[in-house]
């Protein structure tokens, strides 16, 4: 009797771009494809609150592009495609718009993930750190029961703003503030 081991084999981000649409929300992680519910109706509520305050900023200032719950290829072989709630890309790493349709190779310059209930503290700092190996400049997790927003920089700092502060762009987007209380209110 022969034992043999099978493995499912490792998806590319062209097989995750062909996936059938049906209302699920997929990543792939190292390969692996993640699949969690679709989010809540305050969650979606944050996305256009903050997506809203960032794309009045960014549009006003000629700074780049903000897009929901849109994917990056942050590494091949094996592919890792994220998809974060929120994100901010410079105007001179905008892609074609022949090419814009598909995936964008390479990470945002901010990525912004909201936490739903469902979320767990590794799998976030696992996405935190994957995003600023890929290059991203500036994650701010979102926890909407405290009405914080947690900043992480490449450099290894994580900055907590409560409801009684302003988060600021930093150096991805210089001059943008907004209270923390106005992007998660009660």
């Amino acid at each position: 009797m022969t034992n043999s081991l099978t493995t499912e084999p490792l998806l590319t981000a062209e097989d995750l771009y062909g996936l059938p649409d049906d209302d699920q929300s997929y990543e792939l992680v190292e390969g692996r494809l993640v699949v969690s519910e679709p989010p809540g109706m305050w969650h979606g509520a944050l996305v256009m609150r903050i997506g809203t305050r960032l794309t009045a900023f960014v549009d006003a200032n000629s700074l780049g592009l903000v897009v929901a719950e849109s994917g990056y290829v942050l590494s091949r072989r094996p592919d890792t495609v994220r998809g974060p709630d929120v994100s901010f890309i410079r105007t001179d790493r905008l892609p074609a718009r022949a090419v814009a349709h598909r995936f964008y190779e390479g990470a945002p310059d901010l990525a912004i993930e909201i936490v739903s209930p469902g979320d767990r503290a590794g799998e976030l700092a696992h996405k935190v750190q994957g995003y600023l190996r890929a290059g991203t400049r500036a994650v701010w997790v979102v926890y909407p029961d405290t009405r914080s927003i947690v900043a992480h920089t490449p450099d290894g700092l994580a900055r907590l703003h409560g409801p009684d502060d302003a988060i600021d762009g930093g150096d991805v987007l210089p001059g943008f503030t907004a209270p923390v209380a106005e992007l998660l209110p009660e």
